[in-house]
């Protein structure tokens, strides 16, 4: 009898990191796995998906509105009669917000259910200085956090350091699939003078600090090239910023494109100045097409993905001069930079589909 697996989120039709991940997982599940699998969204309505899903993945849309009050139990109530309707094997939830952290104290659980954790703990922390009073709303909220968590047969984490932020003991690390299969891509050595970063311009992708560091790069290397790749704040603060630093001629800017393979071919280095990560997704694309990567030591992705010097260099997080030092050496020194990314190409193969695909397989029929 045909397994039935329900994804629970918020929207897949946008560009970010988990409709990435949801569509190869889902569609691997559906296609290789043949699992019924089910997603249902919250006010999704028509919008077109950025992501190509498996079309034997069925989709459910919850709509609701109101006050805060109104919108959590209308919300509850629909997903609760979905759920029944559906009558599934396993739940998973892939929502980062408490709603979806306390789903299992206000739903009564007819099959085991799992938590997907796609951001660091951390990203509700959105100033690089906190006040007092934030430090204790913070404190709130990862209490309330770790006390849904609790009631999941499972809580999935990308890596071993987000193990650190929680005090919980249902945990399980399964890190996130390659998006891309370049095994038997021929690596090539044929550059253009690129440094790239993908991206939305949020806060925690931490854009100011990387045109900070890309000032003082310029400064040094002007024939090279910054491409940012991501869904651009509507304040255009960066953009400003980038007017403001005088490297606007250095810099382009682009909208998330579903073709980011080709970007990944044409650059030379691959940065990320985040200042959290729940993963990483676009450091194991990068180094799959045998880019060595920059990052800062954030919390928590890169540390699992990077070995410092070997494939790429971790950089302490927040400090612009060493991250700058590290973009020069790799523009000066081509030979090790190639070396390194041969080396990344292939330790990446540990997050082929195949193999990730298995793990969570393993997880659906250990909790069944």
């Amino acid at each position: 009898m045909t397994k039935k697996l329900t994804y629970i989120t918020n929207q897949v039709c946008g560009s970010g990191g988990l409709e990435r991940v949801l569509s190869l997982k889902a569609s691997y599940f559906s296609d290789v796995f043949n699992y019924e699998v089910h997603i249902i969204t919250l006010n999704q309505e028509q919008s077109t998906l950025f992501y190509d899903f498996s079309k034997k993945i069925h989709f459910h849309n919850i709509t609701v509105s109101g006050n805060v009050l109104t919108y959590f139990f209308k919300y509850n109530s629909k997903l609760k009669n979905l759920l029944e309707k559906i009558d599934s094997d396993i739940i998973l939830v892939c929502d980062d917000g408490l709603k979806g952290l306390l789903l299992p104290v206000f739903y009564r659980k007819s099959c085991p259910m799992i938590y997907e954790r796609h951001a660091s703990k951390k990203i509700i922390d959105n100033k690089d200085h906190s006040s007092i009073l934030d430090k204790v709303k913070y404190k709130l909220f990862f209490w309330l956090m770790d006390f849904g968590a609790k009631r999941y047969d499972a809580v999935v984490l990308l890596t071993n350091g987000n193990k650190k932020d929680w005090r919980i003991n249902n945990v399980t690390v399964i890190p996130n699939p390659l998006s891309f299969n370049n095994n038997d891509v021929e690596f090539h050595d044929q550059r253009e003078k690129i440094v790239l970063a993908v991206g939305n311009h949020g806060f925690q992708k931490g854009y100011d600090r990387l045109l900070k560091i890309w000032e003082k790069v310029i400064s040094e290397h002007p024939d090279w090239k910054l491409n940012i790749f991501g869904k651009i704040d509507s304040e255009m603060k960066h953009l400003k910023l980038a007017e403001k630093l005088n490297i606007t001629e250095s810099i382009n800017f682009f909208s998330p494109t579903k073709n980011i393979g080709k970007e990944y071919q044409k650059a030379a280095i691959y940065v990320m100045s985040s200042r959290s990560e729940g993963f990483g997704m676009v450091l194991i694309e990068a180094m799959s097409f045998g880019l060595p990567c920059i990052a800062f030591d954030c919390p928590h992705g890169p540390r699992d993905i990077i070995s410092n010097g070997q494939n790429g260099f971790l950089i302490e997080n927040g400090n612009i001069e060493e991250f700058s030092n590290a973009v020069s050496f790799f523009i000066k020194n081509e030979e090790i930079r190639l070396k390194m990314g041969l080396r990344a190409k292939k330790s990446v193969q540990r997050y082929s589909m195949q193999k990730i695909a298995g793990r969570w397989d393993n997880l659906f029929k250990e909790l069944i």
